[in-house]
């Protein structure tokens, strides 16, 4: 009897490895299941949420099968006015026209050596045919090329001309905005070129190193903010002294002392005693260098990165990041040249655009966006961009205070050329000196209209100009006017 418990006991133990391990192969099996299960749907969203990325690179083959099998779509303006379309040439080859030839060259760019601008960045679009398989198919049968998708974007061609024509012989960026949703409706960068003969001029181009004609100065020119970047420093200022900034003081003789050297106001004006308002309004450069050097490194660099200095900006084109340099050790001589936006600070007009549209957003900035729609060949709507929030870089009431200082700039400081107008406006100007010559700057202006219910932001810069006031603060009135003109009638 105790052999045969015993022989029991020992095939009991027999049967319960055997569950055991067939529960282990049957935990494996489910997790190589489910692993591959993950792996397929990591790869089928990596492929769907990137596929554009993927079709656009240019090591992808895929880009240059598909851009063989189609005729590349139009680009087209806010108003459907055609900057970009192409046609078949003999030899069943493609030209692509661009009916504006200078006039939209950044912006849109074009599509041979490597493309730029719009023609980059939708590129998948482009070359990709949404049309009905019936009709594919019936191309196939008479040998045509599929009509690839047309991009509809935000440009205004008529703000973009008057952008043009009053930027004039000047080399400079002029971006125009809506604070309220981020569309761009216009985009100029001076010097140009004609896309048409992109073919042609490349060599030149490329083999030419002083030739900064392919630089998109709106997103990729680095300049000294000079005054413009008061704005920055005004909201500090107030951060840190909340209950204390509607008193401020000072009395400007001219020129603010450093133990090594001096900041002087623009042409050593005096601007005498001055509260936040006036030193802002007349853009004191004394007032601000005082201010300056009272402010926390710390805190401002908080502030800096909030405002996306040295940080990701939302863009589809081909941008710089704005450079300010600042930490604990920053000497004084360095923290009140930044704080009039000088020294080694350098910023893009789009970002100071975003800046600005920020103050006229109640404090949110949008991301900028250039591409409203992509319909197929048919007309039918493949894909519609909204406006998007990047998020809020200041308070509702900062923004009230910004807005308030800036429409001083305005009524009765250095951006008087704006005021007594059909529309109210509000704005900074800037004088950004660049080297070591002290009477050459930049000409800086920024700013919104209406003053008080903003729906357009214009930002410019001209180069080597001298005076925001007297050079920019007049083109930016003109674009401003183009605007009104069609939105207050």
């Amino acid at each position: 009897m105790k052999r045969m418990r015993c022989n029991k006991q020992e095939d009991n133990k027999e049967d319960n490895k055997e569950d055991n391990k067939d529960k282990e192969i049957m935990i494996l099996t489910y997790a190589f299941v489910f692993l591959f299960l993950g792996l397929i749907i990591y790869i089928a969203h990596f492929v769907y949420a990137d596929r554009e990325n993927m079709i656009n690179n240019s090591y992808n083959p895929r880009q240059e099968i598909l851009a063989n099998q189609t005729l590349r779509g139009r680009i087209l303006s806010a108003d459907e006015q055609v900057l970009a379309e192409s046609t078949i040439t003999s030899g069943e080859k493609q030209t692509r026209d661009y009916p504006y030839d200078n006039l939209f060259a950044q912006v849109v760019g074009f599509q041979s050596h490597g493309r730029m601008g719009i023609e980059s960045f939708a590129n998948y679009n482009l070359i990709t045919s949404d049309i009905p398989m019936k009709m594919k198919a019936a191309n196939e049968l008479k040998g045509k090329k599929n009509p690839g998708n047309d991009v509809f974007t935000t440009l205004d061609v008529e703000l973009q001309k008057v952008a043009s024509d009053a930027l004039g012989v000047y080399e400079g960026a002029v971006i125009v905005m809506e604070p309220s949703t981020g569309k761009i409706l216009a985009m100029v960068s001076k010097p140009d070129f004609d896309p048409n003969k992109i073919d042609t001029i490349w060599e030149d181009l490329i083999n030419d190193d002083s030739s900064t004609v392919l630089l998109n100065r709106v997103t990729q020119g680095l300049y000294p903010p000079g005054s413009t970047f008061k704005i920055v420093t005004a909201l500090e200022y107030i951060r840190e002294n909340p209950d204390t900034y509607e008193t401020y003081h000072y009395d400007c003789t001219g020129k603010f002392q450093l133990e090594d050297g001096k900041i002087r106001c623009y042409h050593g004006t005096k601007h005498g005693s001055e509260d936040l308002t006036k030193a802002f309004a007349k853009s004191c450069n004394s007032a601000f260098a005082q201010i300056g050097s009272t402010l926390d490194h710390v805190s401002f660099q908080k502030t800096l990165h909030q405002l996306l200095f040295q940080e990701s900006l939302p863009l589809e084109f081909t941008y710089r990041n704005s450079i300010v340099a600042l930490d604990e050790n920053t000497q004084e001589s360095d923290m009140v040249q930044m704080a009039i936006g000088q020294g080694e600070s350098q910023i893009t007009p789009i970002h100071m655009a975003m800046i600005t549209s920020a103050v006229a957003n109640h404090g949110t900035v949008m991301d900028p966006y250039v591409v409203d729609r992509i319909e197929n060949a048919e007309g039918t709507l493949i894909k519609q961009n909204n406006p998007t929030a990047y998020g809020t870089i200041m308070t509702q009431k900062e923004s009230e205070i910004l807005t308030h200082l800036m429409t001083e700039v305005v009524e009765s400081g250095t951006g008087r050329k704006l005021s007594d107008l059909s529309y109210t406006a509000a704005g900074k100007t800037g004088s950004a000196e660049y080297n070591e010559v002290k009477e050459d700057s930049h000409a800086w202006f920024t700013g919104f209209a209406p003053a008080q219910n903003p729906q357009v932001v214009v930002t410019l810069i001209v180069e080597g100009a001298g005076s925001g006031g007297d050079y920019a603060v007049p083109i930016a009135k003109r674009i401003f006017d183009a605007y009104f003109e069609r939105h207050l009638s």
